[in-house]
Parts: structure tokens; sequence; C-alpha cells
């Protein structure tokens, strides 16, 4: 078997890496490429021959020559912090495949920093957190988000297997995804479905399993925001008004937007909050609950009634588990 492509790859790859702080050492670029040390040795001689001004200190690491780079580009400070808030946000909220890209990508940008800038953006890296959320992606199916987007360029199909909230077995739907979205702490894709001969969405957290297929797409599609408009319009909708204490209404904006919401206004100390809401007897009853305490429901009585109901199982199973 032909090694020299592959090694050609590690050797650039390698001087990315040299270009992207200002010590490396051979243990890590070992274990980054998983390749013995005797190997890395052997590539950066490569890389001296060629002209490259490694210097090497034993028991410290490689470095670069200062002033040395291939990039025709240079960033400031405050674009390079930039990229420490996108690697945090990629690392959250991509799957394995996507976040394996962008670091192998970060890499590449760190390299045309100056010793000065790479500490400066180090020192930064090191105090920056981004806390773990919900589950975004199935563990049997790691590369979900990476292959949607190839499916898209490719406009090739895809077979998902797929798991409804209401079953516990996954079925297979072949589809022709438009596009990928971020709603509500999940992602999800739009696609036309072969299974039901529609266009339908899919969470990729509930997506088991993933295959690119070699078949092309049957259909031409129109942009993903056409769809995402046509089902806003398509869903049905009850008109709310609620009163709600205005000392609470910061704490209800994120949420707002996913129930439906359309105008407010100022009535003394409440605001008269209007909603078309697409689900008032689940959705938007059990979110009422969570600030029940400081508003009124105006309209429907429906919801009204809804609430009641709700509120009364809640005490019944407080009363029977006392």
């Amino acid at each position: 078997m032909d090694e020299t492509p592959k090694r050609f790859d590690r050797i650039v790859a390698i001087l990315i890496q040299l270009q992207s702080k200002k010590i490396v050492k051979a243990q890590e670029l070992a274990g980054r490429f998983d390749v013995s040390l005797r190997t890395i040795y052997r590539d950066i001689r490569t890389l001296e021959a060629s002209g490259v001004p490694i210097y090497s200190e034993a028991g410290i690491g490689y470095s670069l020559m200062e002033g040395y780079r291939l990039p025709p580009v240079m960033f400031s400070r405050e674009e390079a912090s930039s990229f420490i808030a996108a690697e945090k946000l990629m690392q959250k909220f991509t799957d394995q495949e996507m976040g394996k890209h962008y670091a192998s990508a970060t890499y590449k940008l760190k390299a045309v920093l100056q010793s000065a800038d790479k500490d400066w953006v180090s020192s930064i890296e090191s105090n920056v957190l981004m806390q773990p959320g919900g589950k975004l992606f199935n563990e049997r199916a790691p590369d979900t988000l990476a292959l949607l987007f190839k499916s898209i360029a490719e406009k090739k199909q895809v077979v998902l297997y797929y798991k409804t909230a209401e079953s516990e077995e996954a079925i297979a739907r072949t589809i022709e995804p438009v596009g990928v979205f971020h709603d509500h702490d999940n992602w999800y894709t739009l696609g036309y479905c072969h299974l039901r001969q529609a266009y339908r969405q899919f969470r990729t957290d509930r997506i088991c399993q993933i295959n690119l297929t070699e078949k092309p797409f049957t259909l031409t599609h129109q942009p993903l925001e056409t769809y995402l408009q046509q089902n806003e319009k398509a869903c049905a909708t009850t008109k709310v008004v609620i009163l709600v204490d205005k000392k609470i209404r910061k704490h209800l904006e994120y949420e707002m937007k996913y129930h439906g919401f359309v105008s407010e206004t100022s009535v003394g100390d409440h605001w008269e909050m209007t909603f078309l809401a697409p689900n008032i007897e689940e959705g938007f009853a059990r979110w009422y609950l969570m600030f029940g305490d400081y508003a009124s429901i105006i309209s429907p009585e429906q919801l009204r009634n809804r609430v009641i109901e709700l509120m009364d199982k809640i005490l019944c199973r407080i009363k029977v588990n006392h």
C-alpha cells in the first residue's frame, strides 16, 4: 500500500500545527496523528530538509523561527478571540465529525498568529467554558450533522432510522434533505420524505442511524426558509390574550416566540399579551402554569378550563402522595 499521499497530508498538518503554537512536543504530534515518535522525528527532518526553519530543544519540543508564515493573512487579537467563542460553541452544538473538522480548521487559523498573540489567545481559551446542554445527537449516529451537510451539498438521498416521540421502534425513512436548522435547543433537518411523500421535519437526537446513499435527489427543492414559512402558516392557531405582571415579563422572553407571541400593550402594572398559539391544550396551558400566579387569562375560555383541569390533576396527585 502506498503511504506517500497519507504521509504528505500528515507533514502538511504538522507544519500547520507548528504554526499554531509556540512550542509543540513530539509526543503531542504522535498522539494527534496516531503514529510513533520515530515517524514524527522523520517527518520533522523532512520539513527541515525542505527549508522550513524548525528549532528543537530536548525535553521541550519544536518551534518555528519567528516570522515564518505560510498563509498570506494575519488576524488581530480581537478576531482571534472570536475563534475561541466559535470553537467552544462548535464543541457543544455540533456532532463529533463536524467538531473534528472544525478543530483541524482552528489549527490553521491559529497558525498565522504572532507568538505574543498566541499567548494572549491561550490565556483566554483556558478560561472559557460552555456548559453541556441536552443531548443533540444519538450516540449511535455521532456524524449525523456532517452527513446531512454532505447530502445537501452533493444532492444525494439519505436513509434515516428515525424514532418518533410516540414510538419505541426506529423506522427507516429515505429523505432528500433541504436544510438543517437549530431551534429551541435542538437540531432539525427538513426534507422530502419518500415514505410519507411529503416534506417533514426530523429532530437529530431521534435519528438512531443515518446512511448516505448514491441515489440522486428526484426533486428540485426550494430554499429551506420557504418550507419553514409554509409550516408556520399551515399550523392551526388559537388567539390567546393574557395579562402578565410586568415584574416577570423578562423571564418569559425566551419562550414567548415558541408559543406564538404577536404583540403586547401596557396596562398599568401589567402587560396585556396576545398570542396565536399552535397548541393551547398542552403546550400553552402547561407553559402558563409556570407563571400563572403572576398572570390572568382573558381569553379563550378553553384555555382557562384546561388550566383548571391540569391544576386539579396536580392537586389530586399531591394529596395522594402526601
